[in-house]
């Protein structure tokens, strides 16, 4: 299983206020409709009655905006699947990555820290990367689903900032293990634990740099509709929730071909 990024209730609004405008537009020969903040209730209700008596067309265009939003989706999964394959390194980017150095498997794996499922999915990880880190290099990218985890941004920030120190594999496997101690208090104990300089690592998980650095990641993982952690891609495989180290082995073994 894997946990899902829902939908706030913004997005929903915003749906809906979309629809509304799409309908009056579709549904009328006025000029082109503008964003107005102060639409009068009489319009409203003109735009509502269009819509009862004209739910297909509303429909088909949802419909359409979908097939357009998957068509993109696809679009931007098949050039980075491509580009794992002629250029790994341009997907890695700055992401912390254990294994081989550059092997000519690539596993890349969305992540949140305070997700069960990527907790359990860390457990297989680890045995899997045990026994195949001379081929196999996995790559860590953050997605955190701060509407339903408070702890998966600072957690996330943590890591960043004990990456700047060479201790990120570390930090990230304290996370996992601990999951359910993740707050301010253990992100500093583990910091000490770990032999970092924490006036830095307190400053670097507060920096700009660390929120611009999950931000990419975040970015990276929407472009690719990844509504889910975890979810992984090795080579030009796909797969998502908490894998059995089997599942991996298949997988390995069909990218290997």
């Amino acid at each position: 299983m894997k946990e899902f990024k829902p939908r706030s209730l913004m997005e929903r609004a915003s749906t809906l206020a979309g629809l509304l405008l799409l309908s009056w537009a579709l549904l009328s020969c006025s000029a082109p409709v503008k964003a107005d903040n102060n639409i009068s209730p009489q319009l409203e209700q003109q735009v509502l009655e269009i819509i009862r008596k004209h739910p297909e067309v509303v429909l088909e265009s949802v419909r359409d905006y979908q097939k357009q939003q998957q068509s993109q989706q696809q679009s931007a999964q098949q050039a980075f699947v491509q580009d794992m394959k002629t250029n790994p390194k341009s997907v890695i980017g700055q992401s912390p990555t254990t294994g081989a150095k550059l092997g000519k498997v690539v596993l890349i794996e969305f992540s949140d820290f305070q997700c069960p499922y990527c907790s359990a999915a860390h457990a297989t990880l680890k045995q899997f990367m045990a026994k195949h880190q001379s081929e196999v290099t996995l790559a860590y990218k953050n997605f955190p689903l701060t509407s339903i985890h408070s702890e998966a941004m600072p957690a996330a920030k943590a890591a960043w900032a004990a990456g700047q120190q060479s201790k990120f594999w570390e930090y990230h496997d304290a996370l996992f293990t601990q999951q359910k101690r993740l707050s301010d208090a253990f992100y500093q104990e583990t910091a000490k634990k770990l032999g970092l300089d924490v006036q830095k690592f307190n400053a670097d998980r507060s920096s700009k740099a660390a929120e611009a650095a999950i931000a990419q990641d975040v970015q990276m993982a929407e472009k690719l509709g990844i509504d889910g952690t975890p979810f992984f891609v090795m080579n030009g495989s796909v797969f998502s929730g908490s894998v059995e180290l089997a599942d991996l082995e298949a997988t390995l073994a069909k990218v290997k071909g």
